[in-house]
């Protein structure tokens, strides 16, 4: 079965499990209509665009394996029954390693396969040590996070702090360029729109030689002075010393598979998650370049866990226990605690999956400034059902430049907090039914705080969900939008500025939640019909 066979088999598990897209809520109420995404009479989504092109993008390209296949079962290979009483990183190290030494062998067509899961037996495995695994197609596997009595794995965080879990092959750091040793340079070329909307899957290119379906590209947004002006971002001071948000020549990239190729009009697997207007970023224009990306271990789980590390009532610039790192393709974390840890989960790479993930703190963190208990830098990245229950954290906070789709679908997040874009122009993330009864969802300007985070987010949507507030702002030739929200939306300046109240993102029915019930899950049911 291959992948996309896969795709429609998850399509309908998804439909049976997880797909909703009715005219009332879950609760019973009946929705009201966005003017920006909603289902016409032919039951197909509708989408408003901006005079420009620009639209909401299609989010159900994040999560495993591209969205809407389920998550699969690896058989177990090794089995670790009980601990040892004492230190055992190293027991359990040399369990993933003899796994991660067997034939990788192709399940349902997974698009990579499995050697197979390392389970742990019920009780309480104490690490001094980070837990590696580096090889594709290993599942670490525990007998339960304790939600049933008697089926609890702890991995018990001891000794100097340090992560519990990493996931990260050899390969790593951006793209190369796609070339042989030796040979010419790697095919480049440049986008011959003026404005290319975010949302679009296809762009017009000065030349087409040299690239093929199939192949891998780095679309490269140049950062130009021009840019920076327009976006407001080039005036930054904080405490006498000037503030650099980005800095002028680099770029933000997204890394995209090139679908088709018809004249030199070529589509992309995965729709653009900001837009390109030439008059900002010409010269030098927006490079397309032919990349060979890293190479991301694959088909990586780690499931049915609980993680706790000794409480940490300190700030998050000292050294303190973390719990996930995970830098994969198409991998996942499914039913795992989180106790005490600090900065608990970061995920780079793609396509990847968080389903059922908690994290849980007690000890209060000390400090204004605030750990990020989820930090979703990859791209295609999908958070289901994950909780945190803390104060002063951060829920949700992105890096830099990160390039969606990233989606939170029913997540909660409780305690004195905020979920937020974080930092230096990240694109398209969604917040769908999400709840911060005690808390806030921020896409906003963040100005001087930090060193220069400036605007945080572009193209980001909140769709149908509950907060104390809000503080949704529209950059400069970009939207956030904040739909069916109930929970007022906050107007604030720029931090630390000396200027008025910021322009608010676009709001639409506020107060009153909107159909489809579910923007992903709606999304996801139309992709994969």
């Amino acid at each position: 079965m291959n992948a996309e066979s896969l795709r429609k088999v998850g399509a309908v598990l998804c439909c049976a499990t997880l797909l909703f897209f009715g005219r009332e809520s879950s609760g019973g109420e009946a929705l009201a209509k966005s003017e920006w995404v909603y289902e016409g009479p032919d039951h197909k989504l509708v989408y408003k665009t901006t005079p420009a092109g620009d639209r909401i993008m299609d989010f159900s390209y994040a999560g495993y394996m591209g969205g809407g296949v389920a998550l699969p079962s690896v058989a177990v290979k090794k089995t670790l029954a009980a601990p040892n009483g004492e230190d055992d990183t190293a027991a359990i190290q040399a369990a993933v390693d003899e796994v991660a030494k067997l034939p990788l062998t192709d399940v349902r067509g997974s698009g990579g396969g499995f050697r197979g899961a390392v389970l742990l037996g019920p009780g309480t495995f104490s690490c001094a040590g980070t837990i590696n695994i580096s090889a594709s197609g290993v599942v670490l596997r525990g007998s339960g996070n304790g939600a049933k009595e008697g089926e609890k794995t702890t991995i018990k965080l001891i000794g100097k702090p340090h992560n519990a879990i990493t996931v990260k092959g050899d390969a790593g750091g951006p793209p190369a360029p796609q070339q042989n040793a030796g040979g010419p340079p790697a095919p480049q070329t440049s986008i011959a729109d003026t404005y290319v909307p975010s949302g679009a899957n296809s762009l017009n290119m000065a030349d087409v030689q040299g690239f093929s379906v199939g192949d891998w590209i780095a679309i490269k947004r140049p950062v130009t002075a021009a840019w920076l002006h327009f976006m407001q971002m080039d005036d930054m001071v904080r405490d006498g010393r000037a503030q650099t948000w980005i800095k002028v020549g680099n770029a933000t990239t997204a890394e995209r598979k090139i679908k088709a190729i018809e004249g030199k009009k070529i589509t992309v697997d995965v729709p653009l998650s900001d837009s390109f207007d030439a008059k900002y970023l010409n010269p030098p224009g927006t490079v397309v370049e032919k990349v060979k990306p890293p190479a991301l271990i694959s088909q990586i789980g780690i499931e049915n866990l609980h993680i706790e590390s000794p409480p940490q009532a300190i700030s998050h610039t000292q050294p303190h226990f973390t719990a996930l790192r995970v830098n994969a393709q198409d991998a996942w974390v499914r039913d795992v605690v989180i106790d005490e840890t600090m900065n608990s989960v970061g995920v780079n790479g793609r396509r990847i999956t968080l389903e059922n993930v908690a994290v849980n703190r007690k000890a209060l963190h000390q400090g204004s400034s605030r750990p990020a208990e989820f930090a979703p830098n990859g791209s295609q990245v999908l958070l289901n059902k994950c909780t945190v229950h803390a104060d002063n954290v951060w829920f949700v906070a992105t890096g830099a430049g990160v390039s969606g789709p990233v989606v939170l679908l029913e997540c909660t997040f409780t305690g004195k907090g905020r979920a937020e874009s974080h930092q230096r122009w990240s694109t398209g993330m969604l917040y769908d039914n999400c709840k911060v009864p005690q808390g806030g969802i921020e896409f906003r300007n963040r100005g001087e705080m930090g060193s220069g985070h400036g605007w945080s987010m572009g193209w980001g949507v909140i769709w149908n969900c509950e907060a104390e507030d809000y503080i949704v702002q529209n950059p400069p030739g970009a939207m956030n939008w904040m739909i069916g929200c109930i929970g007022a939306n906050k107007l604030a300046p720029r931090p630390f500025g000396k200027g008025p109240e910021l322009p608010a993102g676009v709001i639409d029915s506020n107060g009153t939640k909107v159909g489809p019930g579910s923007l992903y899950r709606a999304q996801l049911k139309e992709r994969l019909k």
